[in-house]
């Protein structure tokens, strides 16, 4: 007698970072060895609406500079994927769409998004595409593009067929969570709005909510990018129309929250002036007010036109802030620099001075040889090679998501100050 299946709900979870790891080391295979198109397994990405799973494909084409094709399944019929049937003198031909690379040197990713959302008559009609790379004697995919698709989970209340165990069974299946900390990472490398990115930290669990009503606005990371957009649009909008703007997209509840949360911390003195050291500098008592301190420094820094001034502002801070917030700056101001930027503030003198004090704290946020530069770094002894220092300081944060959750992103200060 067979035993019970009890693996049947269980899932191994992954970071966008560690996605885009496993995409992008799957792409360097198929280009290193491209009788590999064949074998290696497409990826199919599952996870919650608005996390970003479609955006972050789109974005490593973009950085490797290579193709990308978004196929919307679920706006799709079965003849818009293998093709218009045409007679052409007494023959029948077929139409392929315009959008497949054909170029057999060409590279890049071939995405069928909403692949759950599309019915079982689109799903067959992609099967062969997507498994065997080829639409009969009609068509076959360059060895250079990788083959993808996404989609919800039955469970996510949103549109979503379950998929055959023989489509199931070619993919490499990876579920993706909410990562706060690189939602955080790349919103500031992108310039949303600081108040978002200070809340949202402060309020770790409001970055995607879909406990209430799901047919209107409701938290979740894309949401949250377009409450940034708006939040630029404040005064312009009014205090009762921002209110109203911010709740219709992520929803009453956290809406309220985040224009409370505006309110407190409008204590927190003008930034831009502050790093211009046009007013003294202040530290706040209140947790939330020192998350939007370190946003918005970190924000305006790199804008600053008195690069100078807003040095000087940046390590008062740095000294004045507790170990933690303190941290929490520095990392934060290198993930809003460029290479150029972050090499300059480490080589300061006073950025030695200050690892004397937080260097532990800061260190601890970094992992493998990130670490190692970092260690160098607080103690004044750089490597030879600075612009790979720079880089590696750079990009620590992203290495530290293997080390887990960052504590940093609890709602409350150690001694329960909130």
């Amino acid at each position: 007698m067979s035993k019970p299946d009890t693996s049947r709900g269980l899932a191994t979870t992954c970071t966008l970072e560690q996605v885009r790891n496993a995409v992008t080391v799957h792409l360097d295979a198929l280009w290193q060895s491209p009788e590999r198109a064949r074998t290696l397994p497409p990826t199919m990405l599952w996870g919650p609406p608005g996390i970003g799973k479609s955006a972050l494909v789109r974005q490593i084409c973009e950085e490797r500079g290579i193709g990308f094709v978004d196929i919307r399944l679920a706006q799709r019929e079965p003849v818009d994927v293998r093709g218009l049937p045409v007679p052409v003198d007494g023959v029948v031909q077929w139409l392929l769409p315009a959008e497949y690379p054909r170029d057999p040197n060409s590279r890049g990713i071939m995405l069928f998004d909403e692949l759950t959302a599309a019915d079982r008559t689109l799903q067959v009609a992609a099967y062969e595409l997507i498994l065997d790379r080829r639409l009969g004697d009609l068509y076959q995919v360059p060895p250079g593009w990788y083959v993808m698709a996404a989609g919800n989970r039955t469970g996510d209340r949103a549109v979503a067929t379950t998929m055959s165990s023989a489509l199931a069974n070619r993919f490499c299946h990876l579920e993706v969570r909410p990562d706060l900390n690189g939602w955080v990472r790349w919103a500031q490398q992108e310039g949303v709005h600081p108040d978002v990115v200070a809340f949202l930290r402060f309020q770790p669990m409001l970055m995607l909510d879909m406990s209430g009503h799901l047919e209107r606005g409701w938290p979740s990371p894309r949401a949250w990018e377009r409450v940034g957009l708006e939040t630029e649009l404040a005064d312009r909008l009014g205090p009762d129309t921002f209110r109203n703007v911010v709740c219709g997209l992520v929803g009453a509840g956290a809406g309220l929250q985040y224009v409370a949360f505006r309110e407190w911390h409008q204590a927190v003195p003008d930034i831009a002036k502050m790093l211009a050291g046009k007013v003294p500098i202040v530290v706040p008592e209140r947790a939330d007010q020192r998350y939007a301190l370190c946003c918005s420094v970190a924000w305006h820094l790199w804008k600053a036109p008195n690069q100078p001034a807003a040095f000087d502002a940046l390590f008062t801070l740095l000294e004045r802030l507790p170990a933690d917030f303190s941290a929490m700056l520095a990392v934060d101001c290198m993930n809003a620099g460029k290479p150029k930027d972050v090499a300059r503030f480490v080589m300061d003198p006073r950025f030695a001075a200050w690892g004397s004090r937080s260097g532990p704290t800061f260190v601890a946020r970094f992992h493998r040889e990130a670490s190692n530069i970092a260690r160098k770094a607080v103690a004044g002894r750089l490597p030879a090679d600075l612009p790979l220092a720079a880089d590696l300081l750079q990009g620590a944060v992203t290495a530290a998501d293997l080390m887990g959750e960052d504590p940093l992103a609890a709602p409350l200060l150690p001694g329960g100050e909130g």
